[in-house]
């Protein structure tokens, strides 16, 4: 049987297969209102991008539309409606020490409408919330974005389709291997568009844990 370029060196994987990197949330509490592996600290997987904050709840809101429309936009059909009910989160940021990689040091530390680390450029159909995050450069890419006027951010929303927010004054931008993310109450944090836990959780990355062919 013969196959036809692209489509032979897909099903053989010779030549394409990659190593890529995966990102890892750690809950610091024990969620009691969770179940199964949520309910307990165990590390848990993600690919592409997880989040804390306005990114959260537009994707809880956008996982109870049908599957149909949700692959179709759901994120974005979401936004405006969870944005108008959403106010900023009191948040902290926190990095490893360079000297003592286990005493972790405020990044931020102050009220924040989105805090996103990334494996990958994109989520939500194509914003481009971490336009240089790679899958397998051994760090996330974390962009936070600090209170703005609601209609100013709903305006800005198309920007983040084209890695143009880096710009805006209230977004802040940074590459680091470890974080941890603690808020005054516990709030949901969601990865890949699932809930994983609450809030303290630490990221991290589990460097080259994934081989995958790429087309």
């Amino acid at each position: 049987m013969r196959f036809v370029g692209g489509l032979a060196q897909v099903c053989s994987g010779v030549g394409n297969v990659r190593t890529i990197d995966l990102g890892v949330i750690t809950p610091l509490i024990i969620d009691p209102q969770a179940a199964g592996e949520a309910s307990s600290p165990h590390n848990r997987y993600f690919c592409c991008v997880g989040g804390v904050g306005l990114d959260a709840e537009i994707a809880r809101r956008a996982n109870r539309l049908p599957r149909w429309l949700r692959a179709r936009g759901g994120y974005i059909l979401r936004l405006p409606s969870a944005l108008l009910q959403f106010t900023p989160v009191a948040m902290k940021i926190s990095l490893p020490g360079a000297e003592n990689p286990d005493a972790f040091a405020a990044r931020s530390a102050k009220p924040m409408m989105v805090a996103a680390f990334a494996n990958t450029p994109t989520y939500g159909g194509g914003m481009k919330i971490a336009p240089r995050a790679q899958l397998d450069d051994g760090r996330l890419d974390v962009c936070v974005i600090g209170p703005m006027n609601k209609f100013k951010l709903l305006c800005l929303s198309p920007t983040v389709f084209f890695g143009r927010h880096l710009s805006i004054p209230e977004v802040e931008y940074f590459q680091t291997e470890r974080l941890r993310v603690e808020t005054e109450e516990p709030r949901d944090a969601y990865a890949d568009g699932e809930y994983v836990c609450r809030t303290p959780i630490e990221v991290s990355v589990a460097r080259e844990a994934l081989r995958v062919i790429a087309a």
